[in-house]
């Protein structure tokens, strides 16, 4: 199996101009369903892209998706185009793009990913894709 390339961690705001600029990139969110749901996520509407949703933890169990690769595949993705791993924090997204990298996947992680880290207070919201204010949407 050819190996792929983990290139690094990026701001939302460089994965965005990335999405922007290069057609052939897609943004995978390996968030759960119900931070899908409940929190909402990414909206690519406006680059006429669909977002990628596969869940690396399985909610509510929250144990590794032992189908991950399989359920990526299946929206036809295969190794080629550069992928923009994103979930809560940055944390399982760049796990996952590290497991893709195996799979011959060129991945790059979000960091600070949607919903960003931690404040004084224990509140998200310190960087991450909605604090610069990228376009999503709820649910």
């Amino acid at each position: 199996m050819k190996k792929g390339q983990f290139l690094g961690d990026v701001s939302p705001r460089e994965a965005w101009d990335a999405l922007q600029n290069h057609p052939e990139t897609m943004l995978v969110d390996v968030r759960t369903r119900a931070e899908w749901a409940y929190v909402g996520g990414p909206d690519l509407s406006s680059l006429h892209k669909p977002l990628i949703q596969v869940e690396w933890l399985m909610f509510p169990s929250m144990a590794f998706n032992p189908q991950f690769l399989e359920e990526l595949q299946a929206y036809g993705i295969k190794p080629g185009p550069v992928l923009y791993m994103i979930c809560r924090s940055g944390a399982r997204s760049h796990q996952a793009a590290e497991l893709l990298a195996d799979y011959g996947y060129a991945t790059y992680n979000v960091a600070d990913g949607f919903e960003g880290q931690l404040d004084e207070m224990g509140h998200r919201g310190v960087g991450g894709w909605r604090a610069e204010n990228l376009p999503w949407r709820q649910g």
